[in-house]
């Protein structure tokens, strides 16, 4: 993806003896939460501490926060993480499917914008947490060329333990740099007409495989504590509209399509209802034995949708007397959601790249 073969040329003007620089280039660098690299306990820890550690996603004091983790989270979660992990992990290619479906969408992406901009532009991917890092990769853009960098954290939705975390750890890493390129971040997409488009025609294939139309489709989104909305995070508000532009867009009632949110964590009380109690409710309390579910927040499947979406909250289904059950995949490196990313790229890049 990056062109380490970049032509250098001496600058303009220059003396003979001034040093060849690489000929400018602008990069765009995709961004997802992190994946551990193996599922051992020590690769596990060294995950989740990163993770954890973060002041955007566990925003309680140090002094209150490290000791529970470091002595009692951090000694047991990494096995039981490590043995969900596994129940996913690419083994043939040994790493997460997250790491595996980046890899294509950027791949994707980049022969997309290639072909609309040519060698102007070059494409990669980092991650947030664990490798490929935010800062090798600014490094490696920096070294073949890119005097401007166009930041694209893979999250439809602004919160600040995705979008923010991820923009913070792409300015840190620009921090080290001398010269530093010029920078954009790419804003929520989540009412994007191409990214709506692309969620409505994967529940449309999804349904069209199906022997019988699903009671309701649940939009399962990443969840987080109320008290982060109430301090202004937007995220539940952005939340809600994807819900209501698919609805709006697959031409449903609203008795046919809920917002939930999985992954609850800690002792708060976070964004309701949760997926897990909700797909159990709607079962035994509305008779919806049989249901869809979709995690629009997320640009890949993931360990929350792969493992938890399809095991935990699957059998909280059938425990409370759900019948069918169908998940309905993330976009992934679809086509049509790789043409909303590459149209969001293209919005973007205005004023850096000729014909745009």
């Amino acid at each position: 993806m990056l062109d380490a073969t970049a032509q250098s040329e001496r600058p303009t003007h220059a003396e003979a003896d001034h040093p060849k620089v690489r000929k400018p280039k602008v990069g765009v660098l995709l961004a997802n939460l992190g994946t551990p690299d193996a599922t051992d306990y020590w690769s596990m820890r060294r995950y989740l501490n990163e993770f954890l550690s973060d002041k955007r996603v566990i925003d309680y004091p140090s002094w209150k926060w490290q000791p529970l983790l470091q002595l009692i989270i951090l000694t047991k979660r990494p096995f039981s993480s490590g043995e969900a992990y596994k129940s996913i992990w690419n083994t043939e290619k040994g790493e997460s499917p997250l790491m595996t479906i980046t890899r294509d969408q950027s791949a994707a992406v980049e022969s997309a914008v290639q072909a609309q901009f040519g060698d102007q532009v070059m494409v990669d991917f980092c991650m947030r947490y664990g490798n490929p890092s935010t800062e090798s990769k600014v490094r490696k853009m920096v070294e073949a060329g890119c005097r401007k960098i166009l930041f694209f954290p893979l999250y439809p939705h602004y919160a600040g333990a995705t979008s923010a975390t991820a923009n913070d750890q792409f300015f840190r890493a620009l921090m080290k740099e001398t010269w530093q390129p010029t920078a954009r971040v790419v804003e929520p997409y989540f009412e994007h007409p191409l990214y709506i488009e692309a969620l409505a025609q994967s529940v449309e294939r999804k349904y069209a495989e199906l022997d019988k139309k699903p009671d309701i489709l649940v939009c399962s989104y990443h969840g987080m504590p109320i008290r982060y909305l109430k301090q202004g995070d937007p995220y539940h508000c952005q939340c809600q509209k994807t819900t209501r532009l698919l609805r709006e867009r697959l031409g449903w009632d609203q008795t046919e399509i809920k917002t939930t949110f999985q992954s609850v964590f800690g002792p708060e009380e976070w964004l309701r209802p949760y997926t897990v109690e909700e797909v159990a409710r709607l079962a035994k309390e509305e008779g919806k034995t049989n249901i869809a579910v979709i995690a629009p927040a997320f640009s890949a499947d993931c360990i929350e949708t792969l493992e938890e979406i399809n095991e935990e909250i699957f059998e909280s289904f059938e425990e409370g007397g759900g019948e069918t059950f169908t998940y309905i995949p993330c976009l992934n490196d679809d086509p049509a959601h790789v043409t909303a990313l590459t149209a969001v790229i293209a919005q973007n890049l205005q004023g850096w790249i000729a014909d745009v």
